[in-house]
């Protein structure tokens, strides 16, 4: 991905907050890969849901710079966790580290997400 204007504060780096928008664009494409996307699984009455989010920024990104975003997945429990990592663009030089937490509703209710365990388990790992 790359680091777009509106992405940058007024010293030229990117937002704190933005990282968030770059690790859920991750899960998302990487939901869509597995053959889930955020619309078919709303409209199969699942809805994967942020529990906790924990970011440690190792460097900022500047306005124009490329960079790489990449994830692996375990569960602890009922939840899906994430684990992702953002780096510079030589792919080494570590950007974030994030654990994101995420709990699956269903129909309205709080659940194991089985249907997710499925679609993901050639790439979850149990704790």
């Amino acid at each position: 991905m790359k680091v777009r204007d509106y992405e940058v504060d007024s010293e030229g780096i990117v937002n704190n907050a933005v990282y968030l928008h770059y690790l859920e664009h991750t899960r998302h494409e990487f939901c869509e890969q597995a053959g889930l996307s955020f619309r078919a699984m709303h409209e199969q009455g699942i809805d994967p849901v942020l529990a906790k989010a924990t970011i440690v920024y190792r460097r900022p990104l500047g306005l124009g710079e490329r960079f790489v975003s990449k994830l692996g997945l375990r569960r602890r429990g009922p939840l899906f966790v994430f684990d992702q990592d953002i780096y510079g663009e030589d792919g080494t030089t570590e950007i974030v580290r994030a654990t994101i937490e995420v709990a699956c509703i269903e129909n309205g209710r709080l659940t194991r997400g089985l249907p997710l365990v499925e679609a993901f388990g050639k790439y979850l790992t149990e704790e």
